[in-house]
């Protein structure tokens, strides 16, 4: 991987901790919030999409749109348990369990059906990784046993889903060279669509109470969120998603600290732990 791809996928995971953080301190109303900051981000985003579009002279192809409407799906599935999930249990066990899960199943199947090869000392390190991920996963919780239990269960289907669209979206950006910001401003377009039915059947009279109460919230993920993942995708474009998956999972470094810090969430000193260990497997990778 190369100091720039590595740069960018480290910075990502900066961001994606601290807007993790984010939705975290929302709790109940999930589906508006989630809704709410698709649409923020489509609205921010959506000038330079349409910039890179009409610079690029790709423009709105069949392909672009069933790939991000299936990119769409995927990101549904990930940002609704992810939420549920931040809801019933601590940040702590939730988020270091969804990024160990993830990129542990994006490798496997990146290797096994897309053939790539990272080298012994990459590979290494990834295993490292998801070791730190371990140590941290596996402490004390906030809401007791039941709650630790409700962490893992949750946090490991929310890594199910980002296995899906890590690998989904990778190939989208590499075979089928979709340019990143327009792909996922689409894709968040899509998203909006899809949720809004439902949106209006059950959930339209939580819209303006989490607007009011989190409007920070969303802001802060609508910016950060994308920021995140156009950084990640741009990196899929030089780099394999085997090794770009397990690196940007540092951001457990950052969420699991924070967490401790502002919720006050135990067992500091094995998610310093955790977090050493993570930074080392990151250290061989970006070797």
């Amino acid at each position: 991987m190369s100091t720039i791809a590595l740069a960018m996928v480290l910075l990502a995971a900066l961001c994606h901790a601290i807007w993790n953080l984010a939705a975290k301190r929302v709790g109940e109303g999930g589906y508006a919030f989630v809704w709410l900051y698709d649409l923020a981000s489509v609205a921010l985003w959506a000038p330079l999409a349409v910039g890179v579009l009409v610079a690029s002279g790709i423009g709105l192809s069949p392909t672009l749109l069933l790939a991000t409407a299936v990119s769409g799906v995927l990101h549904i599935a990930y940002q609704l348990t992810l939420q549920t999930g931040y809801a019933r249990a601590d940040l702590g066990v939730v988020y270091p369990v969804a990024r160990g899960v993830g990129p542990v199943l994006s490798m496997i199947v990146a290797i096994l059906v897309l053939g790539e090869r990272p080298g012994w000392l990459a590979a290494a390190g990834a295993l490292v990784v998801v070791g730190g991920i371990v140590v941290v996963a596996t402490g004390r919780s906030v809401s007791g046993r039941h709650g630790a239990r409700a962490g893992v269960a949750w946090g490991a289907a929310t890594g199910l889903a980002i296995a899906a669209y890590t690998l989904w979206d990778s190939y989208s950006v590499t075979v089928l060279e979709a340019p990143p910001v327009p792909y996922f401003v689409i894709s968040c377009l899509w998203q909006v669509v899809l949720l809004t039915p439902r949106l209006l059947r059950r959930h339209r009279h939580g819209v303006r109470p989490v607007l009011r109460r989190h409007w920070r919230e969303i802001a802060l993920v609508a910016v950060l969120s994308p920021l995140a993942y156009v950084l990640v995708l741009t990196a899929m474009r030089t780099a394999p998603v085997s090794l770009v998956a397990p690196a940007r999972e540092s951001s457990i470094v950052v969420g699991s600290l924070l967490a401790w810090w502002l919720f006050k969430e135990p067992d500091l000193w094995r998610r310093l732990l955790g977090a050493g260990i993570v930074l080392s497997g990151i250290v061989l990778i970006a070797l």
